[in-house]
């Protein structure tokens, strides 16, 4: 059984829907989570202490153990100041689950830079931030596991939206901070990896429990992530109505980067377009059943 005795997480976001969800599977396998939430609206404006407040009592009710942390993390004095908080009064930090974000929808025509700025910082600044000031503490234990946040509205062309430019950038940012962090923390032990979960929460304008994509049913694929027993760094997990699978960028056989792609070679424009099909190669993803019958055919 997966066990987190011992541990201590931080998890942001943590007051409300899937962020709610990952500290309430983390506490009641033993973890001590620390809950930071400043309680922002859905626009990511505002504050509410109540919100983590709630959230921490509600795991402490439960038997659990649980510690609200209300203060924003928009700058990298504060993430510092949290995160060497923890570690002084709790003697570490195992676990960092970055969850917290927004949703806004500006048109390119219509960005505005305090609008992109602010999704940039809490998507790519603050995650960096956190992890800079975890690592010494898990560099020390030779133990560390972050995880950031993306989504599929920013990795898959089919799901992207009219608006959600900044939110793309974001996410997608997140996916190339696991992918150095991941290569730096390998020596020290520290995993750092990325979920894209689906989930019906505020987000969605989705009050309550839903019936269907329930914050619940992304949060074992989170555990795990996070877990001692993962030794698995640089993947993307997606997450959806109890389903994970995970991906990564992989680079073709016999490349030789960067003089050598292995790939068609073209010397003017025209062959390109000549040749674009082969280029352009346009397949969807595997998975694991379609290789369980690849393997029974061959």
């Amino acid at each position: 059984m997966i066990d987190f005795s011992g541990r201590i997480a931080l998890v942001t976001g943590g007051g409300r829907g899937i962020g709610r969800a990952y500290a309430k599977a983390l506490a009641l396998r033993g973890a001590l989570v620390i809950i930071q939430d400043s309680g922002a609206g859905a626009d990511g404006q505002g504050s509410d202490p109540q919100v983590a407040a709630s959230a921490a009592a509600e795991i402490v009710a439960a038997g659990g153990r649980a510690v609200a942390e209300p203060r924003p993390l928009s700058t990298r004095a504060q993430c510092h100041d949290i995160v060497t908080e923890i570690a002084a009064r709790h003697g570490g930090l195992d676990v960092v689950i970055h969850n917290a974000g927004w949703v806004g929808y500006q048109t390119i025509e219509k960005l505005e830079p305090d609008f992109h700025e602010r999704m940039m910082r809490l998507a790519v600044d603050t995650p960096l931030w956190l992890a800079q000031a975890a690592w010494p503490f898990m560099r020390e234990a030779g133990f560390g596991r972050i995880l950031l946040t993306t989504s599929d509205r920013a990795i898959y062309p089919e799901y992207a939206l009219d608006g959600l430019a900044s939110y793309a950038a974001a996410k997608m940012g997140a996916i190339g901070i696991v992918n150095v962090l991941a290569r730096e923390g390998a020596p020290h032990g520290i995993g750092v990896n990325a979920i894209s979960p689906v989930a019906k929460t505020r987000m969605w304008g989705v009050e309550g429990e839903p019936d269907e994509l329930r914050p619940d049913s992304v949060a074992p694929g989170a555990l795990y992530l996070v877990s001692p027993d993962c030794t698995a760094s640089g993947w993307v997990m997606r997450a959806s109505n109890g389903q994970f699978v995970a991906t990564r960028a992989r680079e073709a056989e016999h490349v030789a980067y960067p003089r050598d792609l292995a790939a068609v070679r073209a010397d003017t424009p025209e062959e390109v377009a000549k040749t674009w099909s082969a280029i352009a190669v346009d397949d969807p993803e595997l998975r694991w059943h379609s290789l369980v019958r690849q393997v029974a055919r061959d």
